[in-house]
C-alpha cells in the first residue's frame, strides 16, 4: 500500500491517516488547539521550513480541516482556523496527549495540564460508550461490517469464514453475471462467484 493510496482504502483509520498522519501535521493541529492561527507563529513555534509548513497547511485547508480567514488587507494575509471538521479531531489530539502524559512524560510529570472550564478541574480524557456511558476497552469491544464496507480485508484475524462469505455475498451479488441471476440462484453459483472474486480470502492467500 502506498502513502498516496490511503485515502482510497475502505478503512476509516487509513482515510484519517491520509489527512493527519504526517508528524508535522499532528504538531500543527496541536498548536491549532492552543489557539495558534498565523503562519509566522506556526513557523516560530515549530521551527519548520516555510515550504513544508505551507504544504501541510494547504493540505489541511484542501481537506476542510482548516479555513483561511483574512486578518489583514494590505498586504493581504490570512490566519488558519479550525472548521467543525477540524474541531472534531480534538478527541484524537487529546488521546495522543494523554498517551504521552502516561508513557513519555518522565519523572517530573506532564508538561501541560488541561482544565475543564465547566467544573474547574484538571482532567484526563476518557473514551466512553455513546449508548451506555461505560468506559471502552479493547477487550470489551468487537467489530463487524458496516453499511459502507466493501471488503473483509480489514476485519479482525480469525473472523468467522461463513460470516465473511455472507458479507461478500450481500455486497457483491450485484456483480454476478446477468445470466446467473435470471435463473434461480443456487448455492453453488454463489460459491463459484465468491471464490473468483478478488476480495475473497482465498484470492489474498495466493
Amino acid at each position: 500500500m502506498r502513502w498516496n493510496e490511503l485515502s482510497d482504502e475502505n478503512c476509516s483509520m487509513a482515510r484519517t491517516v491520509s489527512v493527519i498522519g504526517d508528524r508535522w501535521t499532528l504538531l500543527i493541529l496541536r498548536d491549532c488547539f492552543l489557539r495558534v492561527r498565523r503562519f509566522e507563529d506556526f513557523q516560530e513555534r515549530l521551527g519548520i521550513t516555510r515550504p513544508i509548513l505551507a504544504s501541510r497547511l494547504k493540505k489541511l485547508v484542501d481537506e476542510f480541516v482548516l479555513v483561511k480567514v483574512p486578518y489583514q488587507r494590505r498586504p493581504l494575509r490570512y490566519e488558519y482556523r479550525l472548521t467543525q471538521k477540524g474541531l472534531d479531531l480534538y478527541p484524537i489530539v487529546m488521546a495522543i496527549v494523554h498517551w504521552g502524559d502516561v508513557h513519555m512524560a518522565g519523572k517530573k510529570g506532564r508538561p501541560l495540564l488541561h482544565t475543564h472550564d465547566l467544573c474547574g478541574k484538571d482532567f484526563d480524557p476518557v473514551m466512553v460508550c455513546s449508548e451506555c456511558g461505560e468506559p471502552l476497552t479493547p477487550r470489551q469491544t468487537h467489530v463487524h461490517p458496516g453499511p459502507g464496507a466493501t471488503s473483509p480485508r480489514h476485519l479482525p484475524l480469525g473472523t468467522d469464514a461463513p460470516a465473511t462469505r455472507r458479507f461478500l455475498a450481500f455486497t457483491q451479488i450485484k456483480d454476478m453475471p446477468e445470466q446467473t441471476i435470471r435463473r434461480p440462484l443456487r448455492v453453488a453459483d454463489l460459491d463459484d462467484h465468491l471464490r473468483a472474486h478478488p476480495m475473497h480470502p482465498r484470492q489474498h492467500q495466493r
